[in-house]
């Protein structure tokens, strides 16, 4: 007597770990995580193909999709539908908005990607991949990770966003302050001593609220 295959449990990536490998199958062709390597990605979950918000998603991230190859970094979908749902939607986005979707989507029909990388909240669904996103950087390193429930669309500025900060984080060393965008001025690390705290009071191309708390602009 043939026995179910056991599923792998729900695990939960965690960040700065690189990320959960996976080999899979997808719109565009079997991928895996290391054909990425030396760009980044936008990995992210949606419940299930032809439903409304879902749909609006997708267009959205289309939108978004060249933007972010200007960036080096790439898009990949996932849900637990079948490889032939998966082209049978992108062909009606397709025909009913005239949007192409250029990047692939993986066919997860099985769950196990989905459980290792924890798109599956049993208190939102049971069957169905949560909203879940994640942003993976050139070195296969995880860097950020958003979840939002089945009800509610990702705003894309914000996922242009993250990108942006992470690699202006990675490039100059340093961090970004609450609704930063590129332009802004950025957070310069806190000193370790005593005398670049003094230091730090009286240059002049830092705005200093304290000591531990100082902005500085970018070169253009």
């Amino acid at each position: 007597m043939d026995h179910p295959q056991e599923q792998p449990p729900v695990t939960q990536p965690r960040l700065g770990n690189p990320a959960p490998a996976f080999e899979a199958r997808t719109t565009q062709g079997t991928l895996r995580l290391e054909d990425f390597r030396g760009s980044w990605l936008v990995f992210f979950s949606h419940p299930a193909d032809f439903t409304p918000v879902c749909t609006t998603e997708f267009i959205a991230f289309a939108a978004i999709h060249p933007a972010l190859r200007s960036m080096n970094c790439e898009l990949l979908g996932l849900s637990i539908d079948s490889i032939y749902s998966h082209i049978a939607w992108i062909r009606n986005i397709r025909e009913k908005t005239g949007v192409e979707i250029s990047f692939p989507i993986v066919a997860d029909q099985d769950g196990t990607i989905a459980r290792r990388y924890g798109m599956i909240q049993p208190g939102d669904s049971g069957t169905e991949t949560s909203r879940c996103l994640f942003v993976i950087d050139d070195k296969g390193v995880l860097r950020a990770m958003i979840y939002y429930p089945l009800t509610t669309g990702r705003n894309m500025e914000e996922v242009r966003r993250l990108v942006q900060a992470l690699q202006t984080s990675d490039l100059h060393g340093v961090a970004t302050p609450a609704d930063w965008k590129p332009g802004d001025r950025v957070i310069v690390p806190p000193p370790l001593t005593q005398e670049d705290a003094d230091r730090r009071r009286e240059s002049s191309e830092l705005e200093c609220i304290d000591w531990y708390y100082c902005k500085q602009s970018l070169p253009d």
